[in-house]
C-alpha cells in the first residue's frame, strides 16, 4: 500500500534530502525511521531535492509497505516524531491510491528565500545578512517580475545538473518586506532594520535554481546591472555565469508543494 508523508526539517545538520555515501541527508533519516517502525525496508520518494542546509516546511514524499493491513497512520505519526531528531517533523501520514507519485504528480512548489539588511542575532541562523548600501528593493522587484512565464533557465542551473528540460512556468516572483516575530513583541535589536523574503512558484525548478536567482536579483538591488539583466539571462541562454552568484543555502526555505487535488 502507498503512503504519502507531510514533514518539515531543518536543513542546518544535513546534507541536503537525497541519500549520499559518507553524509547525512532527511531522506536517509526518514528511510530508517519508518525501517524501523514498520520492521520491513522502506525506500521514500521525495517531492525534490534540497541542497545542503535548505530547509522545507509541508515537504511530501511517499513510500510503500507490504503490510497487507493499513496503518495506522495517526499512531504511525506519533511514533514517528518519537524517534526522528528535533530537526525533523511528520505533520502527518496519509493513505494514498497506488500510482500517487511525490515528484511527478506534484503540479506546483514554492520556495522562500529570507534576508536581512543589518546584524541580528536571531535571525541570522534562516536568514542571510545582505548589508550592501542602497539596495534598491523596487528594481528587484521590477527584475523579479521578468522571471514570471515559461523560460529556459539553463544559465540559473548548477554545473552537472541532469534535468531533462531547462524550462519552467514561473507563476509567482516577488520580494516582500515583513516584521520578525522577535521584533513585533519586543522591537528591534538595532536601528533602521529591514527584513526582506522573496517568494517564487513554479511547476518544477532545476538544481541551485533558486539561490542563483536571488544572487543574481541582489546584484540588480546593489545596482550593478539593470532589471532587464534578467531578461537579457534568460533570452541569451548562455552559461551559468551569466547570472549571479549562487546565495546561502541556510536562508532558503522549500515552503510549499501542491497536487491537482489541493
Amino acid at each position: 500500500m502507498r503512503y504519502s508523508i507531510t514533514l518539515s526539517y531543518d536543513g542546518s545538520s544535513f546534507f541536503g534530502w537525497q541519500v549520499q555515501p559518507g553524509a547525512i541527508s532527511v531522506q536517509e533519516c526518514l528511510e530508517k525511521a519508518l525501517s524501523t517502525l514498520l520492521k520491513e525496508d522502506i525506500s521514500v520518494t521525495g517531492a525534490g531535492r534540497t541542497d545542503t542546509k535548505v530547509n522545507a516546511i509541508g515537504y511530501v514524499a511517499h513510500f510503500d509497505s507490504a503490510s497487507e493491513e493499513p496503518l495506522e497512520t495517526a499512531l504511525l505519526t506519533c511514533k514517528l516524531n518519537a524517534i526522528l531528531p528535533p530537526s525533523v517533523v511528520v505533520s502527518g501520514v496519509v493513505r494514498e491510491d497506488g500510482d500517487f507519485h511525490a515528484r511527478f504528480d506534484a503540479v506546483r512548489r514554492e520556495y522562500t528565500y529570507f534576508i536581512h539588511r543589518k546584524k541580528d542575532p536571531f535571525v541570522e541562523s534562516y536568514s542571510y545578512r545582505c548589508s550592501y548600501p542602497g539596495l534598491d528593493f523596487e528594481a528587484m522587484n521590477e527584475a523579479a517580475s521578468l522571471l514570471l512565464g515559461r523560460h529556459d533557465f539553463s544559465c540559473f542551473e548548477k554545473s552537472g545538473g541532469a534535468a531533462k528540460t531547462p524550462f519552467c512556468t514561473v507563476f509567482e516572483a516577488r520580494w516582500t518586506e515583513y516584521t520578525p516575530s522577535h521584533i513585533a513583541i519586543m522591537g528591534p535589536v538595532s536601528d533602521d532594520c529591514s527584513y526582506w523574503y522573496f517568494r517564487i512558484s513554479a511547476d518544477r525548478f532545476l538544481r541551485n535554481m533558486v539561490r542563483a536567482v536571488v544572487g543574481t536579483l541582489i546584484d540588480i538591488g546593489r545596482g550593478r546591472y539593470e532589471p532587464s539583466r534578467i531578461k537579457e539571462i534568460l533570452d541569451g541562454k548562455g552559461s551559468r555565469s551569466d547570472a549571479g552568484e549562487s546565495v546561502p543555502g541556510h536562508a532558503l526555505f522549500l515552503s510549499s508543494v501542491q497536487y491537482p487535488s489541493d
